[in-house]
């Protein structure tokens, strides 16, 4: 078992059994917005850009909605100046929490966060007490678990660094260098994937599933809140 977090994988299939468009877009909305603040606007420059705007043409997301989420990013919605924070603290049975925020209002999003933390097991700490534990990476995951796995392997000739096999797909980790030859590889070979460079747990902590319950719920209040962009932890399910 590698030792990141499960986050996005729990996310993963959690969200497939979503079915309000509403919230599908807002959650597909908030990745543009992150990777054009990361990587830019241009969606052949930024391959995690490009995929979120694959998956959201796909979600049927109308392109107005699509555009606006670029330029906040990017900082070009006109008349609004977003800044972005990161918030660090701690969950249920110590678990570490990294919070990425893009907001037009500090005021607003700290205390709501700090709100929802402490009425669900959790505390904000201070900068840098959680941050060390993660590090960046490139994400790529393989829609379709019919694909041979030794034939992702072989197309895969260039060094990844982890090769997890998931309930339902593929899971692919490589450094940030790699990640937009990755999955221009895997997307020339017509497979479905989808990708972010993303902040991945150099660590985990394994906690019971019934522990796990509390944890996955405040991850979820907190991935609600508006401003929020990205949520990180370093948590498995043992």
């Amino acid at each position: 078992m590698s030792g990141h977090s499960k986050w996005s994988t729990i996310k993963r299939k959690k969200g497939a059994a979503d079915a309000k468009r509403g919230i599908v877009f807002t959650r597909i909305s908030k990745d543009i917005t992150f990777a054009a603040r990361e990587g830019g606007g241009d969606p052949e420059m930024n391959p995690s850009l490009r995929l979120a705007i694959k998956k959201a043409k796909s979600s049927n997301m109308p392109l107005a909605n699509i555009d606006r989420a670029i330029k906040k990013g990017t900082g070009d919605l006109p008349g609004i100046r977003y800044e972005d924070f990161v918030y660090e603290g701690y969950g249920p049975n110590g678990v570490a929490i990294l919070i990425e925020v893009l907001t037009d209002n500090k005021n607003r999003t700290f205390p709501e966060i700090k709100s929802i933390m402490a009425k669900n097991g959790g505390s904000l700490g201070e900068l840098g007490c959680v941050n060390w534990m993660f590090e960046k990476k490139g994400l790529i995951t393989i829609l379709n678990k019919e694909i041979d796995e030794e034939k992702v392997l072989e197309i895969l000739d260039m060094e990844i660094e982890d090769f997890n096999l998931e309930d339902e797909f593929y899971e692919i980790i490589t450094t940030p260098e790699n990640f937009n030859q990755i999955s221009k590889k895997l997307e020339k070979q017509n497979i479905e994937i989808e990708g972010q460079i993303s902040l991945l747990a150099k660590n985990a902590i394994s906690v019971s599933k019934e522990d796990s319950t509390k944890i996955i719920k405040l991850l979820e209040l907190i991935e609600e809140q508006e401003d929020v962009q990205k949520v990180h932890s370093n948590f498995v399910i043992n």
